[in-house]
């Protein structure tokens, strides 16, 4: 009896041990029903299960000291272990092991270095570590489970994104209260534009919190500065994030992304032993993201709580009045951007979705002012900091406003002249508007042929003085501001000169716009002379186009303009050279493609992806190119790559998200579906062209021509059906298989069918498919690709699927969309 008491009393003392420690080694594991424990007592990691049986157990950490368990991290939440068999284990390289009763690997973490002592703590934060003791500094991070929320935020943690990292730290629901399977609510930091907090479900936004001010998120005033916590967002090029600390250490607060899609903040209640909600977004009707429409606010004091914005009217006033504002307003009176436009003041605003918007924190508000009042494309200005200082500009439609009774911030939207004037100069009488209409005639009249009397003298002296001016032409590009670019031009016999005359040997190739030959200058400088042909398909809008374009555009990953030459029928463009041409001569050459290793594909995916990026989003306006393809991407002699041909590219203005035309101009293979069937074009159609280019990359293959024996399908088909299968990798081409990380290329792979889906909805921005190129968190499984048979668009039969043949890769063409 004694020896009993003796081993039960030593059996206790042994439980106590392995729950109070706060480290595991590589010589140790837990099992299912130890636990380890923070060295403050808070927290505790160990196996669970959420219904309380033990059919389905999981990896987690929880509060120790509470008696409701409170979960707060998962670390196998998709796959759950049937019985108590559950292991786990740190390796000598520094991995935490999860394994199951056949000792297969359910769950793993990833380090990026070899570590000599490596160590698992669960440290007081209620943060996981694995660290290495002999490491730099005494210990060293490998790995940290506050990298990788699941649905909780805590104290110390950070919402948002490592860039050097690639790290996308965001909070994901449950999938119901008892399954911590991933659900269908996310919490994260959108970085397009000014960054601000995104509440999605799948792909569609919920609520927004609105750009962080200085002291809050704009949208959400409820985070004023108060006596709990400590709100702390940063911004730099290493990081954005939220994140927040508590001033008093005995306060245990948690921020959860719920099951429901609400975000809520709870606060533990010793007194009453529960937990409080302390506040919880979406609030009330107005956090629906974009409610009300464009150009339009809504006050939950009002109703109807949707109101267009003074100067604005109902886009559809009768949808409108039946309580339907998702078409918003549109304004009254149109701008006139050189003609007097002004600002309207609006205080206490959620400030508009900024997805579309630049900021520069150095400027104060009145140069806000001027720089927006200069650019035609600019709709709106706030400060960026609600303290008084940054500079925020809008470039879209502004939308998903709301108006506070405190807390908001101003903002400054652009108006008409009219709509500005006082009420005593709008009712002048008619005698005094008609003289000023007479007036004014007569001072358009006269200052018009005194304009063009000018600008042709002028245009005379440039021409003679060997500088040329371009001004925007029709239904290409339209900055929205009078300006002119001038650019270096080079004389013909200069030209003729450094081309030898055009020699067929110094001929680079031809494209649509005609022959590009290789010269050198007389101070040794190697260029490209891209000639219009007599034949060329394009003409003077396309030169004038990509003349403009270009020679606005300043990045590492698009090829810069050097000169221009017009003279008597000769229309030519003067670039640097690129030694080794074209992408397309390296990949679909079965010699030169030897050239080209995995680590050179991968980093030229890169390049192109940032160029385009840039176009989309960091240039001063959306560009789209219209035309990107294999041929159109040059190679420096350090294999950089740089998208170049611009002759077919448009600009998005103020008021647009795609467009649409009758001409549907670029290459078989690469256009869109929506593009080539309907004519509608946006940036979702050059990343269909970037995932096409992807595709050919990897595989070293044409879209277009391309031909299995097991099947019709194209590249886009072929490339799908492997996904489907499993067996992607077999994609590949055979050359890469000994220099390729194998990780690596299914993550491109994925990435190339992501942007080729059908739907333009479905498509990634550039923005997202920069991040997820540098990134190792989980994507999307992608939907079926757009145009992945060889079934002609254009056949007759209308009942006939509409997926793509594709013509000559080459060559860039110009159909009439249906």
């Amino acid at each position: 009896m004694g020896f009993a008491i003796l081993f039960c009393s030593f059996l206790l003392s042994t439980i106590r041990i392995l729950t109070a420690q706060d480290t595991l080694t590589p010589a140790q594991s837990m099992r299912d029903g130890e636990t380890l424990v923070s060295a403050d007592g808070n927290f505790e990691l160990g196996f669970f299960s959420p219904d309380n049986s033990s059919s389905r157990r999981y990896l987690g950490i929880w509060y120790r000291k509470i008696p409701i368990r409170t979960v707060v991290w998962v670390a196998s939440r998709e796959t759950p272990f049937t019985n108590t068999s559950g292991v786990l284990k740190v390796n000598e390289q520094g991995l935490l092991i999860l394994q199951n009763s056949t000792n297969s690997i359910v769950w793993s973490s990833n380090t990026s270095s070899t570590p000599q002592n490596p160590v698992a703590q669960l440290l007081d934060s209620g943060n996981l570590v694995v660290k290495d003791g002999l490491g730099r500094n005494g210990e060293y991070i490998l790995w940290q489970s506050f990298d990788f929320p699941y649905d909780t935020l805590l104290p110390g943690m950070k919402l948002g994104w490592n860039l050097d990292m690639g790290l996308d730290m965001f909070l994901q629901s449950w999938k119901s209260i008892d399954d911590p399977a991933k659900g269908d609510f996310k919490c994260l930091i959108d970085l397009r534009g000014y960054p601000q907090l995104f509440i999605m479900k799948g792909n569609i936004i919920q609520c927004r919190s609105g750009p962080w001010n200085g002291l809050q998120f704009t949208g959400s005033p409820q985070l004023k500065p108060n006596p709990i916590f400590n709100f702390i967002f940063v911004s730099n090029r290493h990081e954005i994030y939220y994140s927040y600390e508590l001033k008093n250490s005995s306060v245990v607060s948690r921020l959860v992304m719920s099951d429901k899609g609400v975000l809520e903040r709870h606060i533990w209640v010793d007194r009453t032993q529960s937990w409080t909600l302390f506040f919880g977004v979406p609030t009330d009707q107005c956090d629906t993201y974009a409610l009300c429409g464009q150009y339009a606010s809504c006050n939950i004091n009002n109703y109807p709580v949707c109101a267009c914005l003074e100067g604005f009217v109902p886009k559809s006033p009768t949808s409108w009045s039946a309580s339907d504002w998702s078409d918003g307003c549109v304004r009254r009176t149109q701008l006139k951007c050189h003609s007097g436009d002004g600002f309207r003041k609006h205080v206490e605003m959620k400030l508009p979705d900024t997805s579309s918007s630049w900021v520069d924190k150095s400027l104060g508000l009145k140069e806000c002012e001027e720089m927006c009042l200069r650019n035609c494309s600019c709709m709106a200005y706030a400060n960026s900091d609600i303290r008084g200082s940054g500079c925020l500009l809008w470039f879209d439609d502004l939308i998903d406003m709301r108006e506070f009774t405190e807390g908001g911030q101003d903002l400054y939207i652009r108006m008409a002249a009219s709509e500005l004037a006082p009420t005593k100069e709008k009712k002048n009488s008619n005698e005094k508007r008609q003289v000023a209409i007479v007036v004014s005639c007569l001072i358009v009249v006269g200052g018009s042929l005194a304009l063009i009397l000018l600008l042709c003298i002028r245009r005379r002296k440039r021409l003679q003085q060997g500088t040329v001016k371009q001004t925007d032409p029709e239904d290409y590009v339209d900055f929205g501001a009078e300006e002119d670019i001038e650019l270096p031009s080079i004389d013909l016999t200069t030209i003729k000169n450094a081309t030898d005359n055009f020699s067929s040997n110094n001929k680079l190739g031809e494209g649509g716009f005609g022959p590009v030959y290789k010269g050198i200058l007389l101070d040794g400088q190697e260029i490209a002379v891209k000639r219009l042909s007599e034949t060329s398909g394009q003409g003077g809008k396309e030169f004038k186009n990509e003349v403009i374009l270009i020679a606005k555009l300043q990045h590492r990953n698009l090829v810069k303009l050097l000169g221009c030459c017009i003279q008597g029928d000769e229309r030519m463009l003067i670039y640097e050279y690129m030694p080794n041409k074209s992408l397309d001569s390296f990949i679909f050459d079965q010699t030169r493609s030897k050239l080209l290793d995995w680590h050179v594909r991968f980093h030229i995916i890169g390049g192109i992806a940032r160029g385009l990026l840039y176009l989309h989003q960091d240039s001063r306006l959306r560009i789209i190119h219209r035309d990107l393809k294999a041929s159109n991407v040059l190679l420096d002699s350090d294999m950089n790559p740089k998208i170049s041909d611009f002759g077919l590219a448009r600009t998005f203005g103020k008021d647009q998200i795609a467009a649409n035309t009758k001409r549907v101009v670029g290459t078989y293979g690469y256009m869109s579906p929506e593009y080539v069937v309907d004519g509608l074009f946006s940036v979702k159609s050059d990343v269909f062209s970037f995932g096409v280019l992807v595709l050919e990359i990897i595989s070293g293959k044409r879209n277009r021509g391309f031909c299995h024996s097991d099947h019709g399908l194209n590249l886009l088909g072929h490339a799908w059906r492997l996904w489907m299968e499993e067996r992607a990798i077999e994609l590949l081409d055979p050359l890469l298989r000994c220099s390729c990380s194998v990780p690596q290329v299914l993550r491109c792979i994925q990435v190339g069918l992501l942007c080729v889906q059908r739907l333009p909805v479905d498509r990634p921005d550039m923005s997202a498919v920069v991040v997820m190129l540098g990134s190792e968190s989980s994507l999307p499984p992608p939907r079926q690709p757009g145009f992945y048979n060889e079934r002609n668009p254009f056949e007759a039969d209308s009942s006939s699927s509409k997926e793509g043949f594709w013509s000559r890769n080459e060559i860039t063409t110009s159909i009439e969309a249906r």
